[in-house]
């Protein structure tokens, strides 16, 4: 399947989505055009020559720019002999007509930034993720994985469920760290920091701050759930925040037969449904084509549990999972998939939300923290309502390594307890206010750092998530 959208287009609009907010300024078009070609100099030039008045009203807005153009340069870190010497260190017999094949078939991403042609710098272990030549690895890897997650099954399965079909409940304790690098801003200075916190829904409850080394504000009316806190800077020193939490988790599945006897018929008229089935910000936007390729991976059905399931499947066995450039860079992430035929889990995510969407079926985002023994990570899945239900959790980047039909829709509706959410929606403005672009401007899961002057880059601080315990409820300590 191809998309009508061709690489310098996601570019381009890459640049006008984060930016929105300047307006129709004339210098804009000109800019985005010149971020959208790799000519970052040539943006940086336009910028640098605007009237000190116009420079000063766009100053949050060239800020964005330039800080997109960073983080490009920064993800496209490779030099491509480097990266050749790589691919031959493994691959002896390979020839430059392959590698151009490769880079042809988007198997190894590259831009040309400036004149000088940079690979993505996680090209080259990409490549391994999705050559033809090691898919037999590839599947030995799912198996082994698959076997971690039927454990986790039989041991839930194995406890009777509540009336929303939860179930295998236990008690989590998690401490989240966040270090300002020693001056990274002048001594004296505030710096403003927005850190993950769970929030109730049907699969997480109790929940608790425990303790926190400094006052901490709850957000209020975002769908990125966060504590803030503030702190002077001092010369020579981090700046240490910290805090711990505690909430009850758990299991929730309901089998793919069982909701095809509960779903009902949509009631379309509800505001809600009108807002799950439409588009959505930058990143779920539905458009003619998408329709059609969801129609197309359904056919002629029409139930919208079959169709789900379907879009489902279609995504887990088309697009292997790849590491990912940093969000804020890509303009549409689902057409980011479709063009470069992989996807991290977030993107799948929005892929299928899209899919979803485009049929009529109200699908939303959550993501957080996988809490998985040995793999504790960043995780990103998706919700699907179906009338007569509710909201049912979906995880198509898991649905990649269910290489058995025992399980195969387990995860197509349903989440195994080893999850902590955070966040109920994409893109949304945090609570207090951020001034500046948020470092990943999709997601919620690292932290978000700012001060007077602008925003702090990952470069700047560092984050950590421990999970200090978790234990079935009836023996909580």
């Amino acid at each position: 399947m191809k998309t009508r959208l061709s690489l310098m287009a996601l570019m381009a609009a890459a640049s006008i989505g984060v930016c929105a907010a300047a307006g129709n300024a004339p210098w804009r078009a000109t800019v985005d055009r010149c971020v959208a070609q790799g000519e970052f100099k040539k943006a940086e030039k336009i910028m640098n020559s605007l009237p000190r008045g116009e420079r000063k009203a766009a100053a949050v807005q060239i800020d964005s720019i330039r800080q997109i153009m960073q983080r490009i340069r920064m993800d496209f870190t490779l030099d491509p002999a480097d990266g050749v010497k790589q691919i031959r260190e493994r691959m002896p017999q390979v020839t430059d007509e392959q590698i151009e094949a490769w880079k042809g078939q988007r198997k190894l991403e590259v831009m040309n930034i400036d004149g000088k042609e940079c690979w993505f710098r996680k090209a080259v272990r990409n490549l391994w993720l999705m050559a033809d030549e090691l898919a037999e690895q590839h599947q030995q890897d799912k198996e082994e994985a698959f076997e971690q997650y039927r454990g986790y099954y039989a041991r839930a399965m194995s406890h009777p469920s509540d009336n929303a079909g939860v179930r295998d409940w236990h008690h989590a304790r998690v401490t989240f760290t966040l270090d300002v690098n020693a001056d990274a801003v002048p001594a004296g200075e505030t710096l403003r920091v927005w850190m993950p916190f769970p929030y109730a829904n049907m699969r997480q409850r109790n929940i608790k701050l425990e303790s926190a080394n400094r006052d901490v504000t709850y957000s209020e009316g975002s769908k990125h759930h966060t504590v803030y806190m503030e702190a002077k800077a001092e010369k020579g020193k981090p700046t240490h925040f910290e805090y711990t939490f505690s909430y009850d988790v758990g299991e929730r599945h309901i089998a793919k037969q069982d909701l095809l006897a509960m779903a009902r018929p949509y009631d379309k008229s509800k505001d809600d449904y009108k807002l799950y089935t439409g588009s959505e910000g930058r990143h779920v936007v539905i458009t003619d084509s998408l329709r059609s390729l969801a129609r197309s991976i359904v056919g002629s059905e029409t139930n919208p549990v079959l169709q789900a399931n379907m879009i489902y499947c279609w995504i887990s066995r088309q697009f292997p999972w790849a590491g990912a450039r940093e969000y804020s860079t890509i303009a549409n992430i689902p057409e980011y998939v479709l063009l470069n035929r992989h996807g991290d889990c977030g993107q799948v995510a929005l892929l299928y939300i899209t899919l979803t969407r485009a049929l009529g079926i109200p699908s939303r985002w959550e993501s957080g923290y996988m809490l998985h023994p040995g793999a504790l990570n960043f995780h990103d899945w998706a919700e699907t309502y179906y009338e007569g239900v509710g909201w049912v959790p979906v995880d198509p980047s898991f649905g990649r390594d269910v290489v058995d039909t025992s399980m195969e829709d387990y995860y197509a509706s349903g989440l195994d307890v080893y999850r902590m959410a955070s966040n109920e929606a994409v893109g949304q403005p945090l609570s207090p206010a951020k001034k500046y672009i948020r470092s990943e401007t999709v997601d919620f899961q690292a932290g978000e750092v700012e001060w007077r002057g602008g925003n702090l880059y990952y470069d700047k601080w560092h984050s950590h998530f421990s999970l200090d315990s978790m234990e079935p409820l009836g023996v909580v300590k």
